[in-house]
C-alpha cells in the first residue's frame, strides 16, 4: 500500500485541454476511481455510461485514459451514523496512456 508521501497528482483534463480538478492517489486508478465518482450517478451499475476520464499526471506529459461509470447503491447494513442512506459507486477501465507535445 502507498504511503502517504508517494501520493501523485492528477488534473482531470476537459476536451478543451482545461484541468478542472485534481486528483491525488498512489496510483493513476486511484485519483480516476475518485473522478468517476463525481460523474452523474445512475441508478444501477448496469444502467450507467461510460464516460472517457483523461488525468494529466502533474509534472509530466503523461495523460492516462480511462472509461468511468457511477451508480447509487443502498448503503451497507453496518454504515456510520454520518453515512447517507444511498451512496455513490464508481468503476473504471483504463484505455491507455497518451503524450502530450506541450503542457
Amino acid at each position: 500500500m502507498a504511503q502517504e508521501d508517494d501520493k501523485r497528482n492528477f488534473a482531470l483534463r476537459e476536451e478543451g485541454g482545461e484541468e478542472s480538478s485534481v486528483f491525488s492517489g498512489g496510483t493513476p486508478r486511484q485519483a480516476a476511481l475518485k473522478a468517476a465518482r463525481r460523474l452523474d450517478p445512475a441508478r444501477s451499475e448496469s444502467a450507467a455510461d461510460p464516460t472517457e476520464l483523461q488525468l494529466r499526471e502533474k509534472g509530466t506529459h503523461k495523460v492516462h485514459v480511462y472509461e468511468g461509470w457511477a451508480w447509487e447503491e443502498e448503503a451497507p447494513d453496518d454504515k456510520p451514523d454520518w453515512m447517507p442512506d444511498e451512496i455513490t459507486k464508481g468503476n473504471v477501465s483504463k484505455e491507455g496512456v497518451e503524450h502530450l507535445d506541450e503542457i
